[in-house]
């Protein structure tokens, strides 16, 4: 990943001094579909062609990736689509596109607390430690993290990881994924499309975040730091998270809170 060094002022307790800093890079790729120009994606330059693969599984254009060429600035992917795609404007910073809701997680996966914490201690790149300017995201799968991501955009490295998944056949229904950033609606709809049962966050949710979860049978998981974690839907994919006080609310339906 690009980096460039830039030498600012910093103050500490009062007194300026000169500091050089590493400073993160973002790139701008076109992504074409089916040799369409589709959209361009803000992006730190590594592992291109998962998120051209990632893009298009998470945004439902397609269940199927046949191919991703990545040349330059331009990646190129090729993927069976049916029907009329249509653009709209997201207010999150994610492309938003008009195509039929996901369908419902059935996976049976499911993982322990001890497993919630380890996934948790994972989800940190060198990158994120050097420069506090980028996200990062994992994928859990067998027992081990098999790939992580570092971007400028959280969603990037979701669709990184899965994009990783695709072009590996690896199960994504058997998967669970570790994440630094916030998890509004659209970042829900894309572990929907992709068909991921657990999600991991070391930030907030929002209420529409929370609701999509609910409805598409996400295990959504927040507030995951150090020895602590916040289980708001579908809990009982946390196998051993039943206890006394809980077991009404892991047993039955989870609480309506919007």
């Amino acid at each position: 990943m690009s980096t460039i060094r830039f030498t600012g002022i910093q103050v500490r307790e009062g007194k300026a001094a000169t500091l050089e800093d590493i400073v993160v890079k973002e790139e701008k790729y076109s992504l074409f579909l089916n040799g369409i120009h589709f959209t361009d994606l803000v992006a730190s330059a590594n592992q291109t062609e998962e998120l051209g693969a990632g893009f298009v599984f998470c945004q439902g254009l397609s269940k199927q990736v046949e191919r991703v060429t990545v040349s330059g600035h331009e990646i190129r992917v090729s993927a069976p689509v049916s029907g009329k795609i249509e653009r709209e404007i997201g207010t999150t910073g994610a492309l938003g596109v008009i195509r039929n809701p996901p369908g419902r997680v059935n996976s049976e996966h499911s993982i322990t607390i001890d497993e919630v914490y380890a996934i948790t201690s994972e989800i940190v790149t060198d990158l994120w430690r050097e420069t506090g300017g980028v996200h990062c995201s994992v994928l859990y799968h067998n027992g081990k993290i098999v790939v992580r991501s570092s971007d400028v955009g959280r969603h990037n490295t979701v669709d990184k990881v899965i994009g990783h998944a695709v072009l590996n056949d690896i199960p994504l229904g058997e998967c669970v994924i570790g994440c630094t950033g916030r998890q509004p609606r659209d970042m829900v709809i894309k572990y929907a499309h992709a068909g991921v049962p657990v999600i991991i966050s070391r930030a907030a949710t929002t209420d529409q975040g929370l609701a999509a979860a609910e409805e598409y049978g996400i295990t959504l998981i927040c507030f995951s730091r150090h020895e602590r974690f916040t289980v708001y839907t579908h809990p009982g994919r946390i196998r051993d998270l039943c206890t006394d006080e809980c077991s009404p609310f892991v047993q039955g339906r989870v609480r309506k809170i919007l």
